[in-house]
């Protein structure tokens, strides 16, 4: 099983960053989403259904958190029982809300962007309203503030859960806990005297967190299945 988790922890980093890739090259993810609905909605019309499944994708690979969160902590055996729970419980709500986040582009998107393409003016600016109210709630709420809240939360509790259990270096643990108290802190990005703009900090320092969180989650798995061996 150590072997099998280590492997998961490898897979989810590359999966995530490869359809965010994907996402970037095809759809100009996620920097289009500073552009006007119109604009969206027919970049997104012209992605077809390789568009649709590349997204479809990079939902599934917020479901594929939710496992690897339970079978990490069940190979920190030494950590004590309650915080193992507590970090499980909120690394399975982390993968939750991120994939609510990401799963109304596969499915909602795709009708608002036909709707849109013969729509009246009336039509067309409620179609905007309601693209913008699900970016808001699902895209910034939901996704990424909880998001970010959570994963950093999860990650800081892994940390603390691999310092006091002593099966993984010690490094491991800190970089874990450093890493995800800074994607907490980017959880800010919208809340306060930031809702309306977003804190142009924490925007520059998310691609930098999650490479880094990237880079943990796999050097995590690679020294699980060293010990696994």
């Amino acid at each position: 099983m150590m072997i099998a988790t280590g492997i998961l922890l490898i897979a989810l980093p590359i999966l995530f960053n490869v359809f965010f890739a994907a996402l970037s090259g095809v759809f100009e993810y996620p920097g289009i989403l500073r552009q006007s609905t119109p604009e969206v909605l027919a970049k997104f019309r012209a992605g077809g259904s390789r568009l649709l499944l590349i997204w479809w994708g990079f939902a599934m690979t917020a479901v594929l958190f939710a496992p690897v969160a339970v079978l990490l902590s069940s190979q920190l055996t030494g950590a004590d029982a309650t915080l193992l729970a507590i970090t499980t419980t909120v690394g399975v709500l982390a993968a939750a809300v991120q994939f609510l986040g990401l799963v109304r582009w596969p499915f909602m998107v795709p009708f608002l962007a036909r709707e849109s393409e013969t729509a009246s003016p009336a039509r067309a600016e409620a179609i905007d309203i309601v693209f913008q109210a699900f970016n808001r709630y699902l895209g910034v709420a939901v996704g990424e503030h909880l998001g970010y809240l959570l994963t950093g939360a999860w990650s800081v509790l892994v940390g603390a859960a691999v310092l006091s259990s002593g099966e993984l270096p010690t490094w491991i643990g800190l970089v874990g806990i450093v890493v995800g108290a800074v994607l907490a802190l980017c959880s800010l990005e919208f809340v306060g005297p930031f809702e309306k703009n977003g804190w142009k900090l924490a925007g520059a320092v998310v691609p930098i967190a999650y490479v880094a969180w990237s880079a943990w989650l796999a050097a995590t798995g690679i020294l699980l299945i060293i010990a696994g061996v």
